[in-house]
């Protein structure tokens, strides 16, 4: 499968439009590693996008190594946060080091980027690498898109736009096969008063949390489901998977997924 993962002027727009959920959710993600007891060493972040989060790590003493498919996002990245080191990569295929946490944020296990994505075969393949690559005590953080972010039958239509650029978009999601499709219209200032235009179009699989627990489970880690990490809430029909791996066995007294279920908040 082959899809353009954001080229330079939607990675643009992404950038100057929309950091505002990446920016929200350091604060909260920070003080999850703290009680967790992760005040230092390397974390990884899978689909790093434009380093927002990578820099938050940096100012607060972490090593950050970003993972991401797109150059043109990693050029953004690397100078924001010229502190971190980036990996040009697909999230499904990279090698990850040992480190002390994961994460992975902004529906960034949805994409359909290459066709490594899209399956529970090769999530699940994926969960466990994270969790070897885990040392006992550290933390994975999954976000992700779930069914129904279009609601009804008609495709849902809005658009953005700043100083210097606009984007136009339509979202349709079929809910017979799970996949989302956005289509993309991007207006860039090319100077002259001139704009130049690009199109894209991003395919997602959205997952039911019940799809994904048994995955994280199945891979050694115990998980908690949330709708918010921190203070910052999450967009409707989003979930976030806080995922550990557990500094030695311990029988559960509820299934996994039970717990989770019941933690969901």
């Amino acid at each position: 499968m082959t899809a353009t993962a954001y080229g330079q002027d939607l990675a643009y727009i992404h950038d100057a439009g929309f950091e505002g959920f990446a920016a929200g959710l350091a604060p909260g993600l920070l003080r999850l590693l703290r009680r967790a007891g992760i005040r230092d060493g390397l974390v990884i972040d899978l689909g790093c996008g434009s380093g927002i989060w990578a820099r938050a790590l940096t100012d607060a003493g972490y090593d950050a190594l970003g993972v991401d498919i797109s150059p043109a996002l990693l050029a953004l990245a690397r100078r924001r946060a010229p502190a971190a080191r980036f990996v040009l990569a697909s999230l499904m295929r990279c090698e990850l080091p040992p480190c002390a946490a994961v994460t992975s944020l902004g529906e960034c296990i949805n994409y359909l980027f290459d066709e490594a994505a899209g399956g529970l075969d090769a999530l699940g393949r994926m969960f466990r690498r994270v969790h070897e690559a885990l040392r006992p005590g550290g933390v994975f953080v999954c976000e992700m898109a779930q069914p129904g972010q279009v609601r009804g039958p008609a495709p849902r239509r809005g658009h953005r736009e700043a100083a210097g650029w606009a984007i136009l978009f339509e979202v349709e999601e079929d809910p017979r096969t799970r996949t989302l499709t956005r289509r993309m219209t991007t207006f860039r200032e090319a100077g002259g008063g001139l704009y130049q235009r690009h199109e894209e179009v991003h395919r997602q699989r959205l997952y039911d949390i019940a799809e994904i627990l048994p995955l994280l489970t199945g891979a050694g880690f115990q998980v908690r489901a949330r709708r918010r990490i921190g203070a910052q809430r999450l967009a409707p029909a989003h979930v976030a998977f806080i995922a550990t791996r557990p500094r030695a066995a311990a029988a559960p007294s509820r299934s996994p997924i039970e717990q989770s279920l019941l933690e969901l908040s």
